[in-house]
């Protein structure tokens, strides 16, 4: 079911980028962003890679509420991530910015975006099926969601280069993607739009970042045996945390293997 999904994914996510290419400039200029090296790109990648991702999962078989929780993952994550692209400021950062300024009274874009991924995976979680009752089940709506939101977060955290999003969730769907469809979605739709990403010439966005991410959250939540899922709850967790303090691109550039691999495809610095 898996490699059903990705053939889906990667035909959608490329005709999308194929339609998006057509778009009139007055159109495209709303998602036009300088990325690192002060060159424009364009976040339309994003969109169209999450609804490639979505018209994967609906193509795929297996469980329908499993079906059912990615697709509520990707679209609400997804959608309140385009919302931050195209509305948000950087007058706030992190979590640690946004609800400070909720406690003053300000109501950022990223703010509605972190309610937002919240909510998608608490809702995402409760959808999928569970074999215990009870406080037991809510404590697992509760880890499930979380874990959900936080990979949903921090593939977001790491698209501060090209291909390093995309990467990062090829290498956890791609041991699911056979068995998983929502995990396979994520592997195509990434498969696809990696040329594009890795060529500078596009990125995720918080749209594509937040939504590939809450597919991805769900496939691990729904296909993990408990030790593993805790196991990646504590580092999805760790490393959000750790976010707030540390620089991902600096610990990245400074471990030569890591550094390796973030290279890998991309333009010479």
């Amino acid at each position: 079911m898996g490699i059903l999904s990705a053939a889906v994914a990667a035909a959608a996510t490329s005709g999308l980028e194929r339609a998006a290419e057509k778009l009139p400039k007055e159109n495209r200029e709303p998602f036009e962003r300088t990325n690192h090296r002060g060159e424009a790109v364009t976040l339309l990648e994003g969109p169209g890679a999450v609804l490639g991702a979505l018209a994967g999962v609906l193509a795929s078989r297996g469980s329908n509420k499993v079906k059912a929780a990615a697709v509520v993952a990707g679209a609400v994550s997804g959608a309140v991530g385009a919302y931050d692209d195209l509305r948000g400021t950087t007058q706030a950062k992190g979590f640690r910015g946004h609800l400070s300024a909720l406690r003053r009274g300000e109501v950022t874009s990223g703010a509605v975006k972190i309610l937002g991924v919240g909510a998608a995976g608490i809702a995402a979680a409760a959808l999928l099926p569970r074999k215990s009752r009870g406080v037991k089940a809510v404590a697992g709506v509760v880890a499930d969601g979380a874990l959900i939101a936080g990979t949903a977060n921090l593939t977001n955290l790491l698209d501060l280069r090209p291909g390093r999003a995309l990467k990062a969730v090829t290498a956890l769907n791609a041991p699911l993607a056979v068995v998983n469809g929502p995990a396979g979605a994520v592997v195509g739709a990434a498969a696809a739009s990696a040329p594009a990403d890795l060529g500078e010439r596009a990125m995720l966005g918080d749209c594509g970042a937040n939504g590939l991410g809450a597919i991805t959250g769900t496939a691990l939540a729904a296909a993990l045996p408990r030790p593993l899922k805790t196991l990646a709850l504590a580092l999805v967790v760790g490393l959000n945390l750790a976010s707030e303090k540390v620089s991902f691109t600096k610990v990245i550039a400074d471990t030569p293997a890591l550094d390796k691999i973030d290279q890998w495809g991309r333009r010479p610095r």
